[in-house]
């Protein structure tokens, strides 16, 4: 078997870092001994843009908010699924995740970062969404962002995912507009803040693979009440 091969490290603003690896033609972002992406495993991050989009309705014109850029799969799926004159932004935290996209993962992106439709921003989701709340409510908020509400980073998740920080989200969506959340496993407490907060919610079981095969992982998608 070919063996993994270390490619880049990325420090995680505030704490912790990702590994960026390659064998063969697959490659892995890793956190310490936990794969948080796989090149080969695309179906539920492909299925994050299909579920929102589809509950969205009338894209025509569209603004739509991406927390995580990842390795794209979820980017790519949003642009396919929408008009010319939608807007697509895309926020990640960790620079060097941006420079991988660019650079030795910039087939999976397949240009698709110099669409004219996305605008790509270097910051933290969860202030860009404090912003938006002040300003123009976002159709859509897709949110791939430290695998989910149990993720690795707790601080970070404690703001993005508590109630402040769903109620900050619900701000910054329009009525009727779309909260989609990726997530590696079922937490019944953050659907039940997505409730409470403003959010009618559908759970759904999605597999990595586009397939329908691998692991399961958990989808949100709530519509602003």
């Amino acid at each position: 078997m070919i063996p993994w091969e270390h490619i880049d490290t990325a420090q995680i603003p505030g704490g912790g870092e990702l590994r960026l690896m390659r064998r063969g033609d697959e490659y892995s972002i890793m956190s310490g001994a936990i794969e948080l992406m796989n090149s080969r495993l695309s179906g539920s991050e492909i299925a994050l843009a299909d579920l929102a989009i589809a509950k969205l309705g009338d894209t025509t014109g569209a603004r739509i908010l991406i927390g995580g850029l990842g390795m794209g799969f979820t980017l790519r799926a949003a642009l396919a699924a929408l008009p010319k004159d939608a807007v697509v932004t895309v926020v990640e935290l960790v620079s060097e995740v941006i420079e991988w996209a660019r650079g030795p993962l910039a087939h999976l992106f397949d240009g698709c970062l110099d669409d004219k439709r996305v605008v790509l921003k270097r910051a933290d989701v969860g202030a860009m969404l404090h912003e938006a709340a002040a300003k123009m409510p976002y159709d859509a908020v897709l949110l791939d962002v430290d695998n989910g509400p149990g993720g690795l980073n707790r601080e970070a998740n404690d703001r993005l995912y508590s109630v402040g920080g769903v109620v900050a989200i619900r701000r910054a969506i329009r009525h009727d507009g779309v909260l989609a959340v990726w997530s590696a496993g079922p937490d019944p407490a953050f659907k039940g803040r997505m409730h409470r907060n403003g959010f009618a919610v559908e759970e759904r079981m999605v597999r990595a693979h586009t397939s329908g095969k691998g692991a399961r992982h958990i989808i949100w998608v709530g519509v602003a009440r």
